[in-house]
């Protein structure tokens, strides 16, 4: 009996191979499919201004450069002030206090839907601002882009496609960088230096890389929470809730899919009112941290 036995053992050896290379074929052509879905619907969304600002299950599974990320332990996220004292300087949450000066902060720009409200309300008032551009939909708004950057706006670097940092490789976050720098000197002739990381999550090798290449870390003190569609009054009460000196005043000036910032538009005059009221200076992140908003191509 021995001797059939070994054919039996061959057989199954043989079908197991075939479908162990049939299943690596299938995720190889599972993570690519995936990967281009994810970049379509971005470029759709961004052209419409429509995309939601969340990484989907297999986008955040899937690495920039397209290939399948290995599953490895997540060393532990620590806290913003403790990146601050450990990188101060490069990592941020709030200016100096002993100035009565604030920054105004918006982010997931440019949106053709409420980006140029917010510039008009900023116009109309004579206030500067800081936006932090999402390196795919500045490629599909680049006018948006120029008209902050000519207004006298300071842009700043929010990623190319908005992943959570925490949960994606250094060279992954490295590239994020990258290109939204390359299309962000392409389109105003400068690299900004400021670079906020989406939901505002980053890992201590990934400040240690940025502020090994000159940029600043920028996060904030005080949270409007105006991306969760909220009325005037109620962001006005939250930015109350914790504006100091040298407060970081994080709005938004870009939405996803079923975000509503019409409340963002119409607290904002009331905002800039109230600011100088109570005597504070409303001025821009190099204003307020002291550092160059960015390197001007040559």
């Amino acid at each position: 009996m021995r001797m059939f036995r070994r054919p039996r053992k061959l057989l199954l050896l043989v079908l197991m191979g075939a479908l162990l290379a049939t299943d690596i074929a299938d995720a190889s052509n599972h993570g690519a499919s995936a990967r281009a879905a994810a970049d379509t619907a971005w470029r759709a969304s961004s052209a419409g201004g429509a995309q939601r600002l969340q990484p989907s299950a297999e986008e955040d599974a899937i690495a920039v450069h397209g290939r399948k990320r290995k599953k490895r332990s997540r060393a532990k996220p620590i806290s913003w002030v403790a990146l601050q004292q450990r990188y101060p300087g490069s990592f941020v949450i709030w200016g100096p206090r002993r100035y009565r000066k604030v920054a105004l902060t918006f982010d997931d720009v440019p949106d053709p839907r409420y980006t140029p409200q917010v510039l008009e309300v900023l116009a109309r008032h004579k206030v500067k601002a800081t936006f932090f551009v999402v390196g795919q939909r500045a490629a599909a708004h680049p006018a948006l882009v120029r008209r902050m950057v000519n207004e006298g706006h300071i842009i700043g670097n929010h990623s190319l496609n908005h992943p959570v940092f925490s949960r994606i490789s250094l060279y992954a976050m490295q590239q994020q960088i990258l290109r939204t720098d390359w299309t962000l000197r392409t389109l105003t002739g400068y690299s900004p230096r400021y670079v906020r990381p989406p939901y505002g999550e980053i890992m201590p090798a990934q400040v240690e890389w940025l502020r090994s290449r000159g940029y600043t870390v920028v996060n904030w003190d005080v949270d409007s929470e105006d991306w969760r569609s909220l009325d005037s009054q109620t962001i006005l009460i939250n930015i109350k809730r914790t504006l100091q000196p040298g407060s970081i005043i994080l709005q938004h000036a870009g939405g996803g899919t079923g975000q509503d910032l019409s409340g963002t538009i119409a607290a904002l005059p009331k905002l800039i009112k109230l600011l100088r009221s109570k005597g504070y200076d409303i001025v821009t992140l190099p204003e307020l941290l002291g550092r160059p908003a960015g390197r001007k191509l040559q």
